[in-house]
């Protein structure tokens, strides 16, 4: 199987069998360092780290050079420029970053309407009713890739396949910049030879079970009894695995995606043991969920927090609402509450606000009282200064300063919505 840093791909040639396929996972290759170096052509072919240039940060891509070292995302950028000396950091454009989304997304509608977006750089595409117009799903692809290098710069890899899953499997086999097809026909074989944690949804935790009861590969597991699989994993991952090793995914493409959480976090330049300015942070992040909510017309009902320590040690917290909100403000005091019931030993190296149990705005039924009516028309009156002014025209008396973290990402960005 490939690697994350490109070594070890597969693709297929140009006559590959795609009889029985139809979905398509394409998938942006190092998107954020890519679109650095359009922006810079310099950059080409370079060891690339986007993150906060200063502080400490965390890698929100890499460039392939880079990944080589073993530089991956989520990896603090000091420890990353520690593996690979000569790289070049770059600070992150999330703006820049949309636009291209934009324009690749676009691409994928000319092809198929049904395109299910998995986030700023992926997405699923259902083709099987689009062979009139454009062939056969390898044809489709083939045509799909270059279009998108024409037109943006940028490459990507896909994979074809009979069902979402496999296809995702081949479209990460096939990085970067590569195309490989997995005929119906051919799926078993497919998949038999790859390791459990190829599997989608099998993360760390689940390999290292099946791993000790000797189950390695996915034909280790067509050959393990269902009971032992449940035993295992529990009985939805175990039924789940043994599906999904026999290449059985009923799952179809989704055009509408219904988000599961908002989240941001950040990481501070130095580590902060001041309980005043980490509640100040906490107030910074819940504003700009609260904002995101408003902005795509969600409330939530859960809030929950993430603090990490100076050793690392990471907490996380939880609080179900009374009502759901979109309210920066109530946002901010249940994260204030989660916090100070935290045992604080150590300084703090990152903090994150997350609103979770999403569900449209509007859909609770309305109480006999608004405890948060000002609030709600005070925050609406920023939002309309954001959208004519930009982000930060306005703001809290007591967020106003010199940033204390490395200009994070949202977490788990979406695509663009088409307009």
């Amino acid at each position: 199987m490939g690697r994350g840093d490109g070594t070890g791909r597969l693709t297929s040639p140009a006559d590959a069998d795609d009889t029985g396929t139809g979905i398509l996972h394409v998938d942006m290759d190092a998107f954020y360092a890519s679109v650095a170096t359009l922006d810079d052509p310099g950059l080409r072919g370079k060891p690339i780290i986007v993150g906060a240039p200063e502080g400490r940060g965390v890698v929100s891509s890499a460039s392939y050079e880079a990944r080589r070292f073993g530089v991956r995302s989520a990896m603090p950028v000091g420890q990353a420029l520690r593996l690979c000396p000569t790289a070049i950091v770059v600070a992150p454009d999330f703006g820049r970053f949309l636009e291209e989304s934009a324009k690749v997304m676009s691409i994928f509608r000319d092809f198929t309407p049904l395109v299910e977006p998995l986030s700023i750089d992926e997405a699923f595409l259902d083709v099987r009713g689009a062979r009139r117009l454009w062939g056969r799903p390898g044809e489709i692809a083939r045509m799909l890739r270059a279009r998108v290098l024409d037109e943006t710069g940028l490459t990507c890899s896909v994979g074809v396949a009979a069902t979402k899953h496999v296809a995702k499997i081949a479209s990460t086999i096939s990085k970067p910049d590569g195309l490989l097809i997995v005929s119906e026909a051919g799926t078993a074989e497919f998949l038999a030879g790859r390791p459990v944690g190829a599997l989608w949804g099998v993360g760390p935790k689940a390999v290292e079970a099946l791993h000790a009861r000797g189950i390695r590969t996915v034909s280790d597991i067509l050959q393990t009894p269902r009971p032992v699989l449940d035993r295992t994993l529990g009985s939805a991952m175990g039924e789940r695995v043994w599906h999904l090793a026999r290449g059985s995914d009923a799952r179809q493409v989704q055009t509408e995606h219904l988000e599961k959480s908002v989240g941001h976090e950040e990481t501070f330049d130095v580590d902060i043991a001041d309980a005043d300015i980490l509640r100040s942070e906490f107030r910074r992040l819940a504003d700009r969920v609260g904002a995101r909510l408003r902005k795509h017309g969600w409330e939530a009902s859960t809030i929950s927090i993430k603090v990490r320590f100076a050793d690392f040690t990471t907490l996380t917290r939880s609080q179900t609402l009374p009502d759901p909100t979109a309210v920066g403000q109530r946002i901010g005091d249940a994260a204030h509450e989660l916090f100070d019931d935290i045992d604080r030993r150590l300084p703090v190296r990152l903090v994150g606000v997350r609103a979770e149990k999403l569900r449209p705005a509007g859909e609770s039924a309305p109480g006999l009282w608004d405890d948060d009516a000002e609030w709600r028309s005070i925050e609406g009156a920023l939002d309309g200064a954001t959208a004519r002014f930009g982000t930060g025209a306005v703001t809290r008396a007591n967020l106003l300063g010199k940033s204390r973290g490395g200009r994070t990402l949202p977490s788990n960005p979406r695509a663009p919505r088409e307009n």
